[in-house]
């Protein structure tokens, strides 16, 4: 991402930086305007776990629009442009792991693995249609690169843009990656149980897009 605006500084730099910001500032970093693009309502201070075995303290939030982890220092927010270097992140009880540049968040571990890839699309808000309504089908442009420096990414949104979130889901099995976004695509990737998962599915009642149901759901067919 293009951080226009901000000093080149080295990403060893500014993760060391924001190890040492008191957890004070997270208050002031989040009460200037909406920013959606976030995967949590507020900056937290966590633990990062290195690769080399150190754990440092930052203050982070992950962003879905670009999905890269976003810390403050000295109340400005910087991508995280070093990820491999990261083993886990531990924010809010909940564990990200590395996976390519972005964060996967881990819901469960082996041996059947469920991950979600909070993803979110940047898009105009509407236009003004009769009788007060808006419509974004009509209007709404989903935005790569948007004209807006990419900086704007890391700050309040303007108030012609929205996100849409858009959650990919994981599962993997020894090394083997499987994404789906639904019940007939999560059954196709145990072909030889999809029976007795379809039957637990219907039993419990259970919703792909409720996280706490999809980890009862993966949980059952780790035991299987």
């Amino acid at each position: 991402m293009k951080r226009t605006g901000f000093k080149k500084i080295t990403s060893a730099f500014l993760l060391a930086a924001a190890c040492c910001m008191p957890a004070s500032l997270v208050g002031q970093a989040t009460s200037k305007g909406e920013m959606p693009q976030y995967l949590f309502p507020s900056f937290t201070k966590c633990n990062v776990l290195m690769k080399t075995g150190t754990v440092n303290t930052a203050v982070m939030n992950y962003n879905t629009v670009t999905e890269k982890m976003v810390f403050v220092n000295n109340e400005k927010y910087y991508d995280m442009t070093n990820p491999e270097a990261a083993d886990t992140i531990y924010l809010n009880d909940r564990k990200f792991v590395p996976v390519g540049k972005a964060f996967y968040e881990v819901v469960v571990n082996e041996p059947v693995a469920l991950y979600i890839q909070h993803k979110g699309s940047l898009m105009s808000a509407g236009k003004t249609v009769g009788y007060g309504g808006t419509s974004q089908t009509a209007s709404a442009t989903y935005i790569s690169n948007i004209e807006l420096s990419g900086l704007q990414y890391n700050l309040t949104l303007p108030s012609d843009y929205i996100v849409n979130p858009a959650p990919v889901y994981w599962i993997r099995i020894n090394a083997t990656w499987h994404d789906f976004i639904n019940e007939k695509q999560f059954l196709a990737i145990f072909p030889d149980k999809s029976s007795e998962i379809k039957n637990f599915i219907r039993q419990n009642r259970i919703k792909i897009d409720r996280p706490g149901d999809l980890k009862r759901l993966v949980e059952h067919c780790s035991a299987l």
